[in-house]
């Protein structure tokens, strides 16, 4: 079994976002404990929506269950994107190939490995899903969508200050608002052999929050594993 954490450390000095940070302490007598206080947005670095981010009465994030955003997970393999390049409806449905109902998809497409995810080229290059995309990929119902790159238009937009209409952030308007999780910007899942993985994102439980900072890792083998060894599976 092999676990590959795919997760963006939080950085003090990512230029989208500026985490401030204060440390005291210094391991002496008088303040022996080390402690770290950062700021950040619930939606900066790797994280999950919850549906609270686009829908007035939806969950928050202490109320997104647990089994939305952890489970058997298939990847749509699409490493050959280019700078720019939109994900149509039947490039996506090339990727899903195989797909046989696992509740989380996982969009890989190694972007990290084309441009660095703490430059600004990252966010303004990206390659990014079309409406009738991501139409089709609502329509296979998973609970969880994943993705390792910026994927709606508009966040490149919104780096110039632009905050088009909601319907244009097209991948919240068609998969989230439709009661599916997103869980937005993986790194490293080119290491992940594929095309099926066991994928674990759980946000910090931030009570009335409408999304939170995740770990998330994927871990190999454990698909394989007999019933009895699983979570939750009978002794």
């Amino acid at each position: 079994m092999r676990i590959h954490d795919l997760s963006m450390p939080i950085t003090g000095d990512h230029f989208r976002w500026p985490a401030p940070r204060a440390v005291t302490g210094d391991h002496s007598d008088a303040r022996p404990f080390q402690v770290t206080r950062i700021d950040i947005s619930c939606h900066s670095f790797t994280h999950v929506d919850a549906r609270r981010h686009m829908l007035a009465d939806g969950e928050t994030i202490e109320n997104t269950p647990l089994t939305e955003v952890a489970g058997p997970c298939f990847i749509a393999d699409l490493h050959d994107l280019t700078p720019g390049e939109e994900v149509t409806q039947a490039r996506l449905e090339a990727a899903l190939e195989g797909h046989s109902g696992e509740p989380i998809i996982l969009m890989r497409s190694a972007w990290d490995r084309q441009r660095d995810w703490r430059s600004e080229a990252y966010w303004r290059d990206a390659p990014y899903m079309s409406r009738e995309a991501s139409r089709a990929l609502a329509a296979r119902a998973p609970k969880a969508v994943a993705f390792d790159f910026p994927q709606d238009y508009t966040i490149r937009l919104s780096l110039d200050g632009i905050c088009p209409p909601i319907t244009e952030h097209v991948t919240h308007d068609e998969i989230l608002r439709r009661g599916i999780t997103l869980i937005e910007y993986l790194i490293g899942a080119s290491a992940i052999p594929g095309p099926r993985t066991f994928l674990c994102a759980l946000p910090l439980k931030i009570e009335g929050a409408d999304g939170a900072p995740a770990r998330v890792v994927a871990i190999d083998g454990l698909l394989e594993q007999p019933l009895s060894t699983q979570p939750g599976g009978r002794p």
